[in-house]
């Protein structure tokens, strides 16, 4: 069996983002999945938590055999890099997108005061949610993020609990291979340099990767050069992996 590939939505989003990486990987003969999170998508009635989001990825990765590369796009990523320090048997890789900031800094508390104003907004921030999409995201992708709905009050709890890791240190917990994959117009690019260091501090490979005219959602934004960045990473893995029955 091939090494499988497991994609990790971000926040208020769903599994649905990921409909052009499931069909590259679909075309590349490659078995991928993307579950949605606690809070989220089908699960949208749950809380989240960032102890429930790593154990959805362990969960999903055992189904796929008990090892992947994984593949995290903001809250995506920062749970991707959680769930490669706690379980570094299950990841071959991780390619880490849009989650380049250390949770922790001081933006996050002007983060939660807005996300809790807009959250009590009688729509709870439905129109600005959509307005947003919609400047911001080619005709396919304002679909494929909509597809699944949105988590449209699940924003300060994810503040809440991704504020308290430490992505830094968790990065240097384990080798396996990073990429850490931008936009070139994201907010959340502010600390790769760092991000990089840590990861190889941990003896990983650590690559970034760069992708022109992008913006924070890269993977909906840019996806033929997004998927490219992902079979590349991919095709590093797979090679060095045994094969397994």
């Amino acid at each position: 069996m091939a090494l499988p590939v497991l994609f990790v939505h971000g926040s208020r989003t769903s599994r649905t983002m990921w409909r052009a990486q499931l069909e590259a990987m679909d075309r590349a003969g490659v078995v991928a999945v993307a579950p949605d999170l606690p809070g989220h998508g089908r699960r949208i009635g749950e809380p989240f938590t960032l102890e429930g989001a790593v154990a959805t990825v362990a969960r999903a990765v055992d189904d796929l055999g008990g090892r992947a590369l994984v593949v995290g796009l903001s809250l995506g990523g920062y749970v991707g890099i959680e769930h490669r320090a706690r379980f570094p048997e299950q990841v071959a890789g991780l390619v880490a997108a849009s989650c380049c900031t250390v949770p922790g800094s001081p933006l996050r508390g002007a983060w939660r005061v807005a996300a809790d104003r807009i959250e009590k907004l009688p729509d709870n921030g439905a129109a600005i949610n959509q307005a947003l999409v919609d400047r911001t995201l080619p005709p396919a992708g304002i679909v494929d993020i909509g597809a699944g709905g949105f988590a449209l009050t699940a924003m300060t709890a994810i503040l809440d609990e991704v504020g308290t890791s430490d992505p830094l240190t968790a990065l240097a917990a384990t080798g396996s291979p990073v990429w850490f994959v931008n936009g070139r117009w994201d907010h959340f690019r502010l600390g790769e340099r760092e991000f990089v260091a840590a990861a190889r501090a941990g003896g990983a490979t650590a690559e970034l990767v760069v992708i022109p005219g992008a913006k924070h959602l890269v993977s909906l934004d840019r996806p033929v050069a997004f998927n490219r960045a992902v079979l590349e990473a991919y095709g590093e893995v797979a090679a060095a992996e045994p094969r397994r029955t």
